[in-house]
């Protein structure tokens, strides 16, 4: 487990995700999607004419809840995972005996030529829970990803052989089945009542450490996290370690309020920051896995970015909440809607969007084909404006397609990197992959990969590499960077 320092880690034992995080401050990374507010801030007017402002009301106590009578209701229901796996191959290397160099005496023998790669089972742990008598289990999609065997250890230590139903990276959700029935299941609680300040606890493996309890509260809700941006992430201060995830968060009523994900650590263990995913959000994602396999997603068809002040000045804002649009994709929903570049989008559905990761959030969860209100700043004044959202894989597909032909569709939804993430990666140029699916996924592209080049040829634009795709028949191969490593992914066209 290779963990860089400021790397966001996924918390299952031996996957680690490498997050965009090198050259950013915590503040920059992890944004909240809507400032606190609160009597106390209106409390401290000034009441004028000299007058003294009055008291404050003292604070009324709260009790602890009873984490004791949580666990003991709940730790039935919570499930250990373990999946085997073909290990990835890694990129070749050359002999090193010895060192480098013409000091090494055995450099002269093996020079030019390169080591075996390994090959062999990959074994990964996590948790989970059950969420009905007859089997369903709730878990990360990152526990299980790649995983050819997934195995479920129930608190009896009773072993099942589990079927997974569906994983959705995006929201890294993933719904498990196992043949059990007369099982016990935890009791799912409502994420959107949860508030900054409110007990938590979760339970989980880890380090496969079975059934272990700890407890925090919640520091933050509505969090952004880089190559996340639809998954508001609820963060938490209650320790959650390699293992932990896919395990449940709950509340002090001792309902699931949360499926712990991910970690902020500069080691790779816990260090105060973890995040959960909101189980309002998993529970949507759930419904359509069960209902159909797959989850689709929505998109709107822009490219935005978060206001500051110079910026709200420089639009007679008079705050500097909302998403500026830097680009609309020729026709998208945005486009059809009539969102032009420039454009403020302030408030989605009538909720006001304070920064750009809120606005992805709540397109993420809106379902493809609805009606959205959305509400613009142009030209110093509010525009009403009604969209009509798209399916992300329909735009995946007209992005990949070989014009008329169906062969030698990717399945990828990529955007080009902007300025700044080009700064951050440290690449001239490249396309993000904003969505995956079909041939592309199952090399295993993830989103937030970055396509830097196609069969050694650097690509700047969706439109470069839909054609460089037409001129092949059979195979590419896709230089992907992902964090600070690069690694060329052959794909098979139709």
């Amino acid at each position: 487990m290779q963990v860089r320092n400021t790397t966001l880690a996924w918390s299952a034992a031996g996957l680690i995700a490498v997050g965009a995080a090198t050259g950013l401050s915590a503040h920059g990374i992890l944004q909240t999607a809507a400032p606190a507010t609160g009597s106390a801030a209106s409390s401290a007017s000034a009441t004028g004419d000299g007058a003294q402002p009055a008291p404050s009301q003292p604070i009324p106590m709260m009790t602890a809840p009873n984490y004791r009578a949580i666990v003991a209701r709940n730790e039935a229901a919570v499930v250990g995972i373990t999946t085997a796996g073909p290990m990835p191959t890694a990129a070749p290397q050359e002999f090193n005996f010895g060192g480098q160099g013409d000091d090494n005496p055995f450099a002269q023998f093996f020079r030019g030529h390169q080591m075996p790669r390994p090959r062999g089972i990959q074994h990964a742990q996590g948790s989970g829970f059950l969420i009905s008598s007859d089997g369903l289990v709730l878990t990360n999609a990152h526990v299980v990803d790649g995983a050819k065997e997934v195995t479920v250890k129930l608190a009896d230590h009773r072993e099942f052989k589990a079927k997974v139903l569906g994983a959705d990276k995006s929201s890294d959700i993933a719904v498990l089945k196992i043949d059990a029935h007369g099982l016990p299941a935890v009791a799912i609680g409502d994420s959107d009542k949860l508030g900054v300040g409110d007990y938590v606890l979760a339970i989980g493996e880890p380090f496969g450490l079975e059934e272990t309890a700890t407890a925090g509260i919640v520091s933050a809700k509505g969090r952004s996290l880089p190559g996340d941006g639809y998954v508001p992430f609820i963060q938490t201060d209650a320790a959650v370690n390699p293992g932990n995830s896919g395990g449940p968060l709950f509340d002090a009523s001792g309902a699931v309020v949360g499926i712990n994900a991910q970690i902020y650590s500069n080691s790779g263990g816990f260090q105060g920051v973890s995040f959960a995913i909101p189980i309002n959000l998993a529970v949507q994602v759930k419904d359509q896995i069960v209902k159909t396999g797959k989850v689709a997603h929505s998109r709107l068809g822009v490219e935005v970015q978060t206001m500051n002040q110079t910026l709200a000045d420089s639009f007679k804002l008079k705050s500097p909440n909302g998403a500026l649009v830097a680009k609309v994709v020729p026709d998208s929903a945005a486009a059809q809607a009539g969102i032009k570049v420039g454009d403020v989008i302030l408030k989605f559905n009538g909720t006001p969007i304070i920064d750009a990761g809120q606005l992805s959030q709540h397109v993420g969860v809106a379902t493809p084909g609805e009606k959205a209100s959305i509400e613009i700043w142009r030209d110093g004044k509010t525009v009403d404006l009604t969209a009509t959202i798209g399916n992300a894989a329909t735009l995946a597909s007209a992005d990949d397609s070989s014009g008329d032909s169906s062969q030698a569709k990717l399945g990828l939804a990529l955007r080009p990197l902007n300025p700044e993430e080009r700064r951050q990666a440290g690449v001239p140029g490249g396309l993000v992959v904003e969505d995956v699916q079909g041939r592309a996924a199952e090399a295993g592209i993830q989103p937030g990969d970055v396509v830097l080049s196609v069969d050694g040829t650097p690509v700047q634009s969706v439109s470069q590499l839909r054609k460089m795709v037409q001129e092949h028949d059979k195979q590419i191969a896709l230089l992907i960077q992902r964090g600070d490593a690069r690694v060329f992914v052959p794909i098979t066209l139709g």
